[in-house]
């Protein structure tokens, strides 16, 4: 199964540049039809993982996957599922 893997470490502070990344990630998921995209927002403080659910949750995003899934082991990774 392919899957895209988006790492926020280096841009955590960057709000702007995290929407956009989220945006990226999220097109090019449906466009190349990739079931999985792994994005890691790290552990810190929980800022970074509260700010990707909060996008992943607006309801143009929220229509085009299928299920997200918070790594029950890692509290650092989320997992969004496509239907293709």
């Amino acid at each position: 199964m392919a899957k895209i893997v988006l790492d926020l470490h280096e841009i955590f502070n960057k709000g702007r540049s995290i929407d956009a990344e989220l945006n990226r990630v999220m097109k090019e998921a449906i466009d190349k039809k990739i079931a999985l995209v792994e994005i890691i927002p790290g552990k810190g403080s929980g800022q970074l993982k509260k700010h990707v659910l909060r996008f992943l949750q607006q309801p143009e995003i929220k229509q085009i996957y299928h299920r997200v899934e918070k790594d029950d082991k890692n509290f650092g990774r989320i997992f969004v599922h496509f239907k293709n």
